[in-house]
Parts: C-alpha cells; structure tokens; sequence
C-alpha cells in the first residue's frame, strides 16, 4: 500500500517539476525520458528481461508504442504549462477512461453495469472543468484539450504495446518505448524552437528519477497485489497532491464547482479502472 500510494504521489509530482524546468515543456520531457533510460534498461537486465532476441514484430510494437509515449508526454507537458495542475492530472489519467470506451468497439458492444456511470461523470465532470477553465482564461482551456489529447495517447501507447509487454515484461518494453520516446520528443522540441540544454539540471534530474523510475517502478511493484478498485482509488492520489502543490506554490484557487468536477472525473476513472481488466481482455486489432 505505501509503494501504491508513494508511486502516485512521485508521479503527481512531475508537473510541478515540468514548471520549475528552465527548458521547454517537451524538452523536459525528453530529458525525463533520455536521463532515466539507462537506469530502465538496467532494471530491466536485472529482471531478467531480455532487451533483444525478440521478435520485429514484438520490438516494433514496442517501439511503436514509444512514439504514442513521446506524442503523449510532449501534449501533456504543454498542457502542463497553461493550465492547473489538479486539472493536468485528472485529464492526463483520461487513458483509463478511453480503454474502457475502446472496449465499446473492440467487443462490439454497448457500455454495461458501472461502465454507465463512469462515461456520464466523465463527461459531466469534464465539462464542468472546461467551463471553469474557459472562464479563468482561454489559455486554460487550451492547456486542459492538451491534457486529454495526452490522455487519449497514453491509451494508444498501453493498447500497442501491451503484446510486446506480455512477453518482453514491462522494464523491457519502457526500455525500448523509451527509445522511441526520447527521439520523438527531441524533434518536436527542436521544432516548436525550444530551449534544448538546461541551465539548472536538478528539477530535470528528479523528475527523471521520480517519474519513470520512482514512479513508474512502485506502481509496476504495487499493481500485481491489489484489486483494480484500490487502484482507482489510490489513483485519487494524484490530483489531490496536485491541487496542493498548485494551491501552495502558485495560487491556483480550487472553487467548489471545481471540487465538484474533480470528484465526477475521479469516479469515472475509478469506475475505468475497474472495467479495465476487460478491455485488456479485448484483443485490439494490428497497428496499421
């Protein structure tokens, strides 16, 4: 329980460090990946995941699953930078909410039982929060579609990549995403004209080390031991954490409306997340 809840508190962290970056937004994204790829690969030896001697197809989905990585993390940082950091959280877990709907399609069925009430406070939820935004400034508003653009690219990545995952394991896979990732995000820093080389390396540093090794290594620990509803719940972590960096460090006032909006969408990804076995279940066509 404290790897499950230590895993979300590090990753919540990462917008707030996204801010502190003295690079661009997808820049620090690259150095997030770039800096902590070594580190995964090792992780991965010592696991005894073999990072070749693998199919191309499963390596190329592994890779292809990098690039819905790179395009995730880059719409997200730059969420990041326009809008609130609850906000930025919420709508960049969005990914549980999209499988669940992916299964609409791939089981060729309609929602069913919890999966109802999950799509309505989503929707609702999410509406209340990007009528607040749009009130507060246009730019707010921009920054939340980023952040559900990112949202809906995490889910790509988890639905192309989770064959490769299955039998490469998941250090091995985040190794070879990871590649992927960093060269993708590289290029759009370079061209969105970004600052590439920092002046001051320790915000990049953590957030390398809290994000994809802290983060992403206590969750990896902590999944296989609970069921997906103290998951979801665990999730809620997240946003809260957030909204108290956003609150303590740059005054992003939470009304109740918001409280509202928040508590809808937290629902629905934990409604999501208890659906979600189902829709891994679902094989998922061949990326074209």
């Amino acid at each position: 329980m404290l790897a499950l809840l230590a895993g979300n508190a590090a990753l919540a962290l990462g917008p707030w460090l996204v801010r502190l970056a003295d690079t661009g937004p997808v820049a620090a994204g690259f150095w997030r990946v770039a800096l902590a790829l070594p580190l995964v690969a090792l992780i991965a030896l010592a696991n005894r995941q073999a990072l070749t001697s693998h199919s191309p197809r499963l390596t190329g989905l592994a890779l292809a699953g990098g690039v819905f990585f790179g395009f995730d993390i880059a719409a997200w940082h730059l969420g990041i930078g326009e809008t609130r950091l609850a906000n930025a959280v919420l709508f960049g877990n969005a990914g549980s909410v999209v499988l669940m709907c992916w299964a609409f399609i791939a089981l060729r069925r309609l929602p069913q039982g919890r999966e109802w009430p999950a799509i309505i406070a989503a929707l609702t939820g999410a509406a209340i929060l990007l009528g607040r935004s749009l009130e507060i400034a246009q730019s707010n508003f921009i920054g939340d579609l980023f952040c559900l653009l990112a949202g809906l690219l995490y889910a790509g990545y988890l639905l192309t990549a989770q064959d490769a995952r299955k039998v490469m394991g998941g250090w091995a896979v985040l190794t070879w995403a990871g590649m992927a990732s960093a060269l993708v995000l590289l290029g759009t820093a370079l061209v969105l004209g970004e600052t590439i080389m920092p002046r001051d390396w320790t915000p990049l540093l953590i957030l390398a080390f809290s994000s994809q090794i802290v983060g992403q290594g206590l969750l990896v620990y902590a999944l296989r031991h609970f069921s997906p509803l103290i998951i979801g719940i665990a999730l809620l972590t997240q946003p809260a954490v957030a909204a108290a960096v956003g609150w303590w460090r740059f005054d992003e006032i939470l009304l109740p409306l918001d409280f509202l909006g928040i508590a809808l969408v937290g629902s629905a990804l934990v409604l999501a997340r208890m659906a979600q076995p189902k829709v891994l279940a679902a094989k998922p066509p061949e990326p074209a």
